[in-house]
């Protein structure tokens, strides 16, 4: 790959944070080992990691493109067969962030120079995700799946309701736990003796922590998907709303990501 100028510290910080929603963290450590890319910030959040290692790239070589090889590894459309959907909102997400910079990254995986983006809305009409609806909130890729086509309609009502569905559908996944609602939560996350935990339940902070966040999936069914079931479409804010509620549910999923079943489950 051809060498390309280093990426402003802003453009860096966006490609990180969306990049650490995109795999696990052991998946970031072997593509950034099989890159040659040295990590030693001792970050643990997984887009701060990426931030801290693109900017020594950056600094080392005096080029970003070290952190396009990551890129175009970490993302490669291989590793999404099944999942297209969530590579395509992937790659537009990515692309309304590289257009500053005069780059696209195409559906084959490869990078192309275009025209540079001069405004935040000519990037993201470029883009043209779904993304861009909500004021560039990113939306986790279990929510999309689940509420995809309603938003492409601007069917936000339905959206919402979908997206609230496929979060306890997940954790039905996630704990081989049939029910719904609070008593899937309360079932799933118990303190004493849960099928899934947010971390190790050995600190009152940890144990703390983890209830907390059984309590907000609890309320997030009780304030959102309950209501939405019985609630006349009339009466839905629209947009706004939904933009809220698909944060809060974004987050969860984010939570999510880094819960582990116990040895019981």
């Amino acid at each position: 790959m051809a060498s390309v100028p280093s990426f402003p510290e802003g453009q860096v910080e966006a490609l990180s944070k969306l990049l650490g929603e995109c795999g696990s963290g052991s998946d970031i450590s072997r593509v950034l080992s099989d890159r040659g890319l040295v990590e030693s910030s001792g970050e643990s959040t997984k887009w701060r990691r990426l931030y801290a290692v693109f900017l020594q790239s950056q600094r080392q070589h005096r080029c970003a493109t070290h952190v396009l090889a990551f890129i175009q590894a970490f993302l490669t459309p291989a590793r999404f067969v099944g999942r297209s959907e969530e590579f395509e909102g992937r790659r537009q997400e990515l692309n309304s962030i590289l257009a500053f910079s005069g780059l696209e990254y195409g559906k084959d995986g490869e990078f192309r120079a275009i025209a540079k983006a001069r405004t935040l809305d000519e990037a993201e009409a470029r883009a043209r995700t779904i993304r861009a609806k909500f004021q560039g909130r990113r939306i986790h890729p279990e929510v999309l799946k689940y509420c995809r086509a309603e938003l492409l309609q601007d069917n936000y009502f339905h959206a919402v309701f979908e997206a609230a569905k496929g979060l306890a559908q997940r954790i039905r996944v996630m704990s081989s736990m049939h029910g719904d609602g609070a008593a899937l939560v309360d079932h799933a996350f118990a303190i004493e003796r849960p099928l899934l935990a947010f971390n190790a339940l050995q600190t009152e902070t940890e144990r703390s922590e983890h209830k907390g966040f059984a309590s907000l999936l609890k309320g997030c069914f009780a304030a959102v998907r309950n209501p939405l079931a019985h609630e006349p479409k009339i009466l839905w804010q629209g947009e706004d709303d939904a933009a809220d509620y698909l944060s809060l549910i974004s987050l969860l999923h984010r939570k999510l990501d880094d819960c582990v079943p116990t040895r019981r489950n």
